[in-house]
């Protein structure tokens, strides 16, 4: 097998591709030693038959013709468990909209919590997939044929699943459940880079201006050094060193070195100036520097935990009932917000979410519903409240 690695032989195949109905992608990456993914392979196929495996590191290879159907509107883009193929087209300004996620939809058609993408071939198209290539070094060149054969069939079968999940999904009146998670995976907030908006991934723990100032200007500190080096943002700095230096506020080598979360002589190496300059730039002044973090109108609950408890049984057994991932309804932060604020704006309070889940979740709390076990099975079952008794005459 022979993958395209001229411009002039992938517009030739991308001039297959205009038109179609949709169009099966995979991509192969490498980016465990780096920021930035560094794309090796794109995988297509659409049901005229047109498939190919496309070389991005071939010289000279200009991928635009690809962009461009990419972007065209009129042709639905098919990926598996899509988050980082989005990612990759993204950074290369060609959003794939739209877009349809066979995870997701597998998820609402009852496959379970996040499906393999072999597990779905397997139960659907009754096809046992050959794994042999699947620790490939995806970077190095060249490819052999296996390898090749190995990655095109992750397009080829995609583009068989695809038109048998929908129609499933159509029959039980679940295409559109799985609209809004489509829609979201191509927002392009969610794989915002500016280095300002890096806090926004983490989970700072305070919220007086002081903490989140460093906070958010250590976050943002890391972001902008992982990106210029092209290293992974872990191998600059941690997460909970984010979380202590925040709490800390060191302003000077020796306050930083005596964090238990900061590498040993930190503050000498080629990183330590640096952060300790956006920390005292943050310090100038915290209360115009740091964040503002929406806080619940309601106080947290005492009881809060053990609703949540509650919460995820009834989850569970709603999901059951209906075949659909528990995770595609309502995910463990949905939970706590619902256990704290009945009027939370929160996902699994609109639509069918709120039909399948979040009006039974408000039931529960008020304590029209009942959690019972039946055997090795929990019933949902209403509460029926004894009428007040009438007031005597006297």
């Amino acid at each position: 097998m022979t993958p395209i690695t001229t411009t002039a032989e992938l517009a030739v195949f991308c001039d297959k591709l205009k038109g179609q109905p949709f169009v099966a992608v995979d991509t192969e990456f490498m980016r465990e030693t780096t920021y930035w993914p560094k794309l090796c392979l794109v995988q297509a196929a659409a049901p005229n038959g047109a498939e190919a495996c496309i070389d991005p590191l071939a010289e000279g290879i200009d991928l635009e013709p690809f962009l461009t159907i990419m972007r065209d509107e009129t042709v639905l883009k098919v990926f598996h468990a899509a988050r980082q193929d989005v990612e990759i087209f993204n950074n290369l300004q060609a959003m794939p909209r739209p877009l349809f996620d066979t995870q997701v939809a597998g998820m609402a058609a009852g496959f379970g919590e996040q499906i393999a993408y072999d597990a779905l071939v397997r139960q659907m198209l009754k096809i046992e997939l050959d794994k042999s290539s699947r620790f490939t070094d995806w970077a190095r060149r060249p490819l052999s044929d296996s390898q090749l054969t190995y990655a095109l069939a992750d397009v080829t079968h995609l583009a068989r699943l695809y038109p048998m999940l929908r129609e499933r999904l159509e029959k039980e009146g679940r295409l559109a459940w799985v609209t809004d998670e489509m829609s979201g995976l191509t927002d392009p907030a969610i794989y915002d880079v500016d280095p300002e908006n890096a806090w926004k991934r983490l989970r700072p723990r305070k919220h007086t201006a002081k903490y989140l100032a460093v906070y958010k200007a250590v976050a943002a500190w890391r972001e902008r050094t992982a990106q210029t080096r092209d290293q992974p943002r872990g191998r600059i700095l941690k997460d909970e060193a984010i979380d202590e230096i925040a709490t800390q506020a060191p302003t000077d080598a020796d306050q930083l070195d005596r964090l238990r979360s900061v590498p040993k002589g930190f503050s000498g190496s080629r990183f330590g100036p640096d952060l300790l300059a956006a920390i005292r730039e943050a310090l100038k002044d915290p209360e115009a520097y740091a964040p503002v973090i929406e806080r619940s109108r309601t106080p947290p609950s005492p009881a809060a935990g053990a609703v949540v408890e509650l919460l995820k049984v009834l989850l569970k057994a709603r999901a059951e009932e209906a075949g659909v991932a528990s995770k595609l309804i309502a995910t463990v932060a949905d939970l706590e917000q619902i256990a704290n604020d009945d009027e939370t704006d929160n996902a699994a309070l609109k639509g069918w979410r709120r039909e399948a889940f979040g009006e039974d979740a408000l039931k529960l709390k008020r304590g029209e519903l009942a959690l019972v076990l039946d055997g090795a099975r929990v019933r949902v079952v209403e509460v029926r409240r004894a009428p007040k008794a009438a007031a005597s005459g006297g």
